[in-house]
C-alpha cells in the first residue's frame, strides 16, 4: 500500500529510511557546526537509496538490504556532523538500531553493518556484493555534485583516486550512462 511514510505500520525499509529523514531533522547541531549541511544529508541519503534500489535491481541483490544499507550508511555523520571514522562507527550505531526495531535476524544486521563499515574504503574490492553497491551507490551520487572532482583531487592520494574514478565510471557504464570525462586521471 502507498503509504506517503505515515503510520507505525510501514515496511522495514521505509521505517528504516524514515528514521533516518527523522534524525536528521532534530539533529540539534547546526550547519555551522556540522561536515555537510542536513540538506546535504537529506539529498545525498535519499539519493543513495535510489541508486542502490537500482543497482540491487541489475545485480541480482536484495533490494529491501539494499535500501537499508544506503538509507544507514552515513547515520554516524548524520549524528555527529563528522566523517572521522563514520563507516566504523556507523556500523557500530546501526547494529544498535537494528536490533532495537526487533525485525531484523542477526544475519541480516551481519550484512547491513558489513557492507556500512566497508562503504569507506571505495579504493578496495571485495567480494561481498552489498559492501560494493553501497560503495558504488555513494560514489556515483557524490559524483553528480558540482565540486565533487576538486574535493577529491585535493583530499585523496593518487592511487585511491584513481580507484574511485574506476568505481564512477563503472557504475555509469553499468547504468548505460556515458563516461563522465571529469573523472580520468590526468
Amino acid at each position: 500500500m502507498y503509504h506517503h511514510y505515515k503510520g507505525t505500520q510501514l515496511p522495514r525499509s521505509d521505517a528504516i529510511q524514515k528514521l533516518v529523514v527523522e534524525r536528521i531533522l532534530i539533529n540539534p547541531l547546526t550547519d555551522d557546526q556540522r561536515e555537510n549541511s542536513k540538506v546535504w544529508e537529506l539529498k545525498h541519503s535519499s539519493s543513495c537509496i535510489q541508486i542502490g534500489r537500482l543497482l540491487a535491481i541489475k545485480r541480482g541483490l536484495n533490494v529491501e538490504l539494499a535500501e537499508i544499507i544506503c538509507a544507514l550508511h552515513d547515520v554516524y555523520a548524520i549524528d555527529t556532523g563528522h566523517y572521522v571514522e563514520h563507516a566504523q562507527r556507523g556500523a557500530e550505531t546501526a547494529k544498535e538500531l537494528l536490533h532495537t526495531t526487533s525485525q531484523f535476524s542477526d544475519q541480516e544486521i551481519k550484512v547491513i553493518c558489513d557492507a556500512i563499515q566497508a562503504h569507506s574504503d571505495k579504493h578496495l574490492y571485495s567480494d561481498d556484493p552489498y559492501s560494493e553497491l553501497i560503495k558504488d551507490a555513494d560514489i556515483f551520487d557524490c559524483s553528480l555534485y558540482e565540486g565533487t572532482k576538486e574535493y577529491y583531487e585535493k583530499h585523496k592520494p593518487i592511487e585511491v583516486l584513481k580507484q574511485y574514478y574506476h568505481r564512477i565510471q563503472k557504475v555509469r557504464e553499468e547504468l548505460g550512462l556515458p563516461p563522465d570525462t571529469q573523472f580520468t586521471v590526468k
